[in-house]
């Protein structure tokens, strides 16, 4: 499932982690993969585990744990801490599949990637190109939001960044592990759970969306690890 979520950080917030970016130090971004993803991959980054990306991770970090339409699709059971990239002049990062297995840069958490999450912190007429592209059974899904929305999906999708030809891209990026681990099973729940909202909206609390709230609960269970 991918899943555009509109306004996980203010504007307010996205301007004091671009001010805050303007003094730091960028590294080759190939410092966080392995040899497949390091020939493709041209880009920069902070440092993981440095104190700005400490910082700034953490505020995306609080945003989305908050965000009720994150919670519902990914099903959050732990959370590395967010990362950030920039893409300018060309950089790109071609067609590959996230690592399985992601480790925190101090060793102290280690996580099965199930969901990707890129959060844009550049509004999309600031740079050219660099549309994050994610391949699925129905096609090439091109994706270059607002600045502050967010775009969730399956880690196991094979995607890429098309090159920057203008401007700058600026975007934090992360993994979660998921109480759910199959990707089919975390759509249809999240489906499921956006629909009880909407006839508990219309209808209010009554026999039908009581009983489908307990079917969306045993469903979790079912297939919840914890």
């Amino acid at each position: 499932m991918m899943l555009h979520i509109p306004g996980v950080l203010t504007p307010d917030q996205v301007r004091h982690m671009r001010a805050r970016m303007t003094s730091s130090d960028w590294i080759d971004g190939r410092a966080s993969v392995g040899a497949q993803g390091a020939q493709v991959k041209r880009n920069r980054q902070l440092a993981e585990g440095s104190p700005l990306a400490q910082e700034l991770g953490s505020i995306v970090a609080r945003a989305l744990t908050a965000n009720p339409l994150f919670f519902a699709a990914a099903l959050p059971l732990r959370i590395l801490p967010p990362y950030f990239n920039s893409y300018a002049g060309g950089e790109h990062y071609g067609l590959h599949i996230d690592g399985a297995i992601r480790t925190s840069a101090n060793g102290g958490q280690t996580l099965r990637a199930d969901v990707s999450t890129t959060v844009f912190l550049s509004e999309p007429d600031e740079y050219e190109g660099g549309e994050l592209v994610v391949m699925d059974a129905y096609g090439a899904h091109e994706v270059k939001l607002p600045a502050g929305d967010a775009i969730v999906y399956p880690s196991s999708s094979v995607h890429r960044v098309n090159s920057v030809t203008g401007g700058e891209r600026v975007a934090s990026f992360l993994w979660t592990q998921s109480m759910v681990r199959d990707d089919w099973q975390r759509t249809m729940l999240f489906e499921l759970d956006q629909n009880i909202q909407k006839l508990r909206g219309e209808f209010g609390d009554n026999e039908a969306t009581v009983g489908l709230t307990g079917h969306y609960h045993n469903l979790l269970r079912m297939w919840a690890d914890t």
